[in-house]
């Protein structure tokens, strides 16, 4: 017989066996060096596909990107190191699987670099990678400050306050600036932000604090109606919140893609909280309300819909904004087949804002079939394990913190993947950790460090297994 556990030993518990006991320990060490094992596999495919594509492009190896690159695997296995210090049961998957989307995004970024022929500052794999060693070493930071996730629950209505504040920066004069119709981002000097990445995550924090506080009443409360039980008029101000802050968004920014990601966001965190599925029903019955009548009264939501439902027309592909990249995109992933023209091979050039709303097509052409297949695939485990974090946890916050954060990950893959591959309208959103971007980059690097010091909370709790 034996008794497993991954906390402290009480050795009163133990006096009621009378048998030899083992006590085996559950060492952290197991699940970090199965993560270096992963990190530096994660690098291998990444210095790989760089050297492909040079190969495939160029001919020849060049130093610069490489050198860039190995520089950043230098900064992910500090934050290795790290974790084994201040978080060592922390998920061992998360930061492999991040540095693999991360650096497959560079190689598809380059790829578009060597397509205009942009060399230096100028071209958006190096500002890229720059971008991604300072979304590095923020992770870093905030797996080393925040030693205890609860504590962002006492600042759940200051996180809303920063979020709204985060929302209204683009829309202030001299400050925001419009780019490709939507006012989402900010310019500082020779600097541009786009603040709804940092504020998805403020309102993950609030959202989860207040439904904690708040679950009870909208779970029980209520009158059925034709075996549904609907929540009293008094409990759908949150939810009504929730929709005009989407709502806002949509019409003052222009921008659809982060209104569905912000109600989608809370819509999911409610129905965690409350396991009830008349407030979905209710969610999207608003939301698509909402996004009918935004197609027939704000003009630039209806040229989405008609390029999307109606793409090949002329009258839509030739139009300003219409459906062009669409078409382009489409026919770039057809191209690629099934196991894709190989890396520097392709024409991703062609396709407008191929480096960051169209980086899937972009490596779609190049991998294949296959490689997207796998991408996807790294993305499901992702959001996978943050869910298994959200499961697992052991406190009401952190279960909703973790299944919001990835569900912002999920929800954000699947709108910008099914908007390239013409299954819903193009939002604008760009694919997590692959699109190229410093704002998206610094966002979900941060979103990695939350679920990692979140899982090493879930691990570090005392657990019993009993073996015989």
């Amino acid at each position: 017989m034996s008794v497993q556990t991954s906390g402290p030993v009480d050795a009163s518990a133990l006096g009621q066996f009378t048998s030899t006991i083992t006590i085996r320990l559950r060492t952290p060490a197991r699940r970090r060096n199965l993560e270096l094992v992963l990190l530096l596999l994660a690098l291998l495919v990444d210095a790989a596909a760089m050297v492909l594509l040079q190969l495939g492009a160029l001919g020849r190896l060049g130093g610069t990107m490489l050198g860039l690159s190995a520089l950043l695997a230098v900064l992910v296995l500090v934050v290795h190191v790290a974790l084994r210090v201040v978080a060592p049961e922390a998920d061992p998957f998360l930061l492999p699987i991040a540095t693999l989307l991360n650096g497959l995004g560079i190689v598809g970024i380059a790829r578009i670099d060597l397509a205009k022929h942009l060399v230096g500052w100028d071209a958006a794999g190096v500002r890229q990678i720059a971008w991604t060693a300072i979304a590095i070493v923020v992770a870093l930071v905030v797996v080393i400050a925040l030693r205890n996730h609860r504590v962002l629950q006492r600042f759940r209505y200051l996180s809303f306050v920063v979020a709204v504040v985060l929302l209204l920066l683009p829309v202030v004069p001299g400050l925001g600036r419009p780019v490709n119709g939507a006012y989402v981002w900010i310019s500082i000097g020779p600097f541009s932000f786009q603040p709804g990445e940092l504020a998805k995550i403020a309102l993950a924090i609030f959202f989860a604090g207040y439904l904690v506080t708040a679950r009870e009443s909208l779970a029980i409360v209520g009158r059925r109606i034709l075996g549904i039980r609907f929540p009293r008029a008094r409990d759908l101000g949150p939810l009504l919140l929730a929709w005009g802050l989407a709502m806002v968004v949509l019409v003052s920014q222009r921008d659809l893609g982060t209104a569905l990601l912000y109600f989608g966001l809370f819509l999911v965190m409610l129905y965690v909280a409350t396991g009830r599925g008349s407030w979905i029903l209710l969610g999207l019955l608003l939301f698509f309300g909402g996004a009918i009548a935004a197609s027939r009264l704000i003009g630039y939501v209806g040229a989405r819909f008609d390029a999307w439902l109606d793409a090949f027309s002329p009258e839509h592909y030739d139009a300003v904004g219409g459906s062009y990249q669409l078409v382009q995109g489409l026919f770039g992933l057809a191209d690629g087949g099934l196991i894709g023209t190989g890396l520097g091979r392709g024409h991703p050039g062609i396709v407008p804002l191929a480096e960051s709303d169209f980086i899937i097509p972009t490596l779609g052409e190049e991998l294949g079939l296959i490689g997207l297949f796998a991408i996807l695939c790294l993305y499901l485990l992702f959001v996978s394990r943050g869910f298994r974090i959200g499961f697992t946890g052991q406190d009401d916050f952190g279960r909703l913190l973790a299944v919001g954060l990835s569900f912002i990950v999920a929800l954000q893959l699947f709108v910008v993947a099914g908007g390239v591959m013409r299954l819903i309208p193009l939002t604008g959103l760009t694919a997590p950790f692959l699109a190229a971007g410093g704002s998206s980059l610094l966002a979900n690097w941060v979103i990695v460090a939350i679920l990692l010091r979140l899982s090493d909370s879930v691990r570090a709790q005392p657990r019993w297994v009993v073996e015989s």
